[in-house]
């Protein structure tokens, strides 16, 4: 037979529908809790303690909660009994005093007359997460704050902690999840849908990510740089440089780009670090579509998994010092790292056929272990 703990639990998943069916301004109907247990046929004792139980913590007993319904049975073991055949609260009140949310529900109903006045837009969104409703109820007034400046200001062109609203200085940074989701509906067609990041995706300034670039042509570093060459920029910067290069090598890791300071002049080139799958901060950069692109990564799963990625992003990439050629001359039998990818990559056939090599084996062979020597005798044959 189904216990006082188990009617609990079925009436706790009912409890979101209930939420919906508020918002919605439906009638309360007889909401029904199904007690699809069998009663233990032992023993006559072990039976009335079910029943006991049961009915100890209905409304008959405690004034609220559920009600049960008994109907005279000739049971196969114990005789005529009484057993339960419904089990339902007959009012919202009963429900809610029995799982003890009134108080909650009390407030869930002042916050979704909030957000509704505030955006009648979002009757939707409140209907779909009645859960987050209540998990951000203590905050509902500041949330709006800060969606009716975005709103207003779409494309507002600042810092997070410079956006003059009067919230908390860090209260958008420990809100971003609900307040994304709707900003997602409010300003839908000023934002930016490719960009996962909050502040790129709704227009906010951001620290960006820097781009490390060593100036492998002498003559650019004198004439625009005053002869520095090793320099970082901001992405955004990076975005809309414009140097008279025809060639741009990416190095996947901090040692090869360190390396990469020791290569001969190379005319009209540049060196970036890459650092890993950052290659993704590279994807905007427009003027590299008409450059020659050199991606120089480890010989290992991830190796050719980045390049792949960056591959999709400018499909004319050349890998560099990744071929079998290199790997059988350098390989130490290091292992790599498994992967899990299990996608088509950008690869021609021979890098796949080695892809697949190390993949399947684990093998990895870094850039550091390749020697200076071979690495800039390769770029002087270029």
């Amino acid at each position: 037979m189904i216990t006082p703990q188990e009617i609990k639990k079925k009436s706790e998943r009912k409890y979101v529908s209930f939420l919906q069916s508020l918002i919605e301004q439906k009638t309360f109907e007889k909401l029904v809790i199904r007690g699809d247990k069998k009663y233990t046929k032992s023993s006559l004792t072990e039976f009335e303690k079910e029943i006991q139980s049961i009915t100890s913590q209905s409304k008959s007993k405690k004034g609220f909660g559920y009600t049960l319904e008994f109907q005279q049975v000739k049971t196969k073991y114990l005789g005529v009994q009484d057993l339960p055949t419904s089990i339902y609260f007959d009012s919202k009140n009963d429900f809610l005093k029995f799982l003890g949310k009134e108080k909650e529900v009390e407030l869930f109903v002042e916050s979704t007359r909030e957000i509704r006045q505030t955006f009648p837009q979002l009757e939707e969104w409140i209907i779909k997460n009645p859960t987050k409703v209540i998990q951000n109820q203590t905050e509902w007034k500041s949330i709006l704050k800060v969606c009716q400046y975005f709103k207003q200001n779409p494309k507002p062109n600042l810092y997070i902690r410079e956006l003059p609203i009067r919230v908390h200085t860090k209260f958008l940074e420990r809100n971003q999840s609900v307040i994304k989701e709707l900003l997602e509906v409010l300003i839908s067609e000023h934002i930016n849908t490719d960009e996962k990041l909050f502040e790129r995706r709704f227009n906010l300034k951001y620290a960006e990510p820097q781009i490390r670039i060593k100036v492998l042509d002498k003559e650019i570093s004198q004439k625009f740089f005053s002869g520095i060459d090793d320099l970082a920029i901001p992405v955004s910067q990076f975005e809309i440089l414009n140097l008279p290069v025809e060639k741009i090598i990416v190095l996947e890791n901090k040692t090869s780009f360190y390396t990469a300071l020791t290569l001969p002049k190379i005319n009209k080139s540049i060196a970036l670090f890459g650092s890993g799958f950052s290659v993704y901060n590279l994807k905007n950069v427009n003027w590299f579509k008409n450059k020659e692109l050199l991606y120089w990564g480890d010989i290992d799963a991830q190796g050719f998994e980045i390049l792949s990625q960056f591959r999709g992003y400018f499909p004319h990439t050349k890998s560099v010092l990744m071929g079998k050629q290199t790997f059988d001359k350098f390989f130490e039998n290091d292992k790599g790292t498994p992967t899990n990818i299990s996608t088509k990559l950008n690869l021609t056939y021979k890098e796949q056929e080695l892809y697949d090599t190390l993949k399947k084996n684990n093998w990895r062979l870094e850039q550091e272990k390749i020697p200076f020597e071979y690495v800039n005798n390769y770029f002087d044959n270029e």
